[in-house]
């Protein structure tokens, strides 16, 4: 009898998923070569990443004016990978605490610039999301960052907060791990002053960069 895992990470996985890739193990697709073995140069490999590729945008809906980064890393480098793409000029960066996964954010966070907790929920042991009337945000911030789903604590926003008063906004960061995918957007207003990001992810036609990475964990 199978054991179905529910925990964390990974978890059951339909049988004929797990005899295709074990049938290709040894040989993908008529190469003589397992995916392990062939060159990442190879034909047979950019067809595996440009079919992944593929997937990811219809799954995610991304636009064909965006770029798809696949990078190293896990949940936890996104922590820094954000404060390196989204400080720009700027050295300060709003934080709202819910729990674990924020103050693994916040602690890398501090290592690249000085770090606002805008809200926290500390003070009833994580239990809930701090309305966004009550943040205290800094005007000199180059993002906000937030944690879309607290796993460890069972907290998940039920609503995406508003970054802007109505004239202008900063970027809003969130992680969304556990959801499939960690994504910051930066609207055209505040790309001058707010933040430096890679031309190959601003969007040609309307300026707006929207950065998705997604991983494993």
């Amino acid at each position: 009898m199978r054991v179905f895992n529910f925990s964390a990470g990974p978890a059951v996985m339909p049988e004929e998923v797990l005899r295709k890739a074990a049938a290709e193990m040894l040989d993908w697709h008529g190469s003589g070569m397992s995916v392990m073995e062939m060159s990442h140069r190879g034909k047979e490999f950019i067809s595996i990443a440009d079919k992944a590729e593929a997937d990811l945008r219809a799954l995610l809906a991304i636009p064909a004016g965006y770029r798809v980064l696949f990078l190293q890393g896990g949940a936890i480098a996104e922590n820094a990978i954000v404060p390196k793409n989204l400080l720009g000029t700027r050295t300060r960066a709003d934080y709202v605490n819910t729990g674990e996964w924020s103050k693994k954010s916040i602690k890398e966070a501090k290592k690249y610039c000085t770090v606002n907790i805008a809200a926290s929920a500390e003070d009833k042991g994580f239990s809930y999301v701090p309305e966004q009337s009550a943040w205290k945000l800094d005007p000199e911030a180059a993002y906000v960052h937030i944690c879309g789903n607290e796993t460890i604590g069972g907290v998940e926003y039920q609503w995406t907060p508003d970054t802007g008063d109505g004239t202008s906004w900063v970027p809003l960061s969130i992680s969304t791990v556990s959801s499939g995918s960690s994504l910051a957007t930066v609207s055209p207003s505040c790309l001058s002053h707010s933040a430096t990001v890679p031309s190959s992810i601003v969007s040609p036609s309307t300026g707006i960069v929207t950065c998705v990475a997604t991983f494993a964990g």
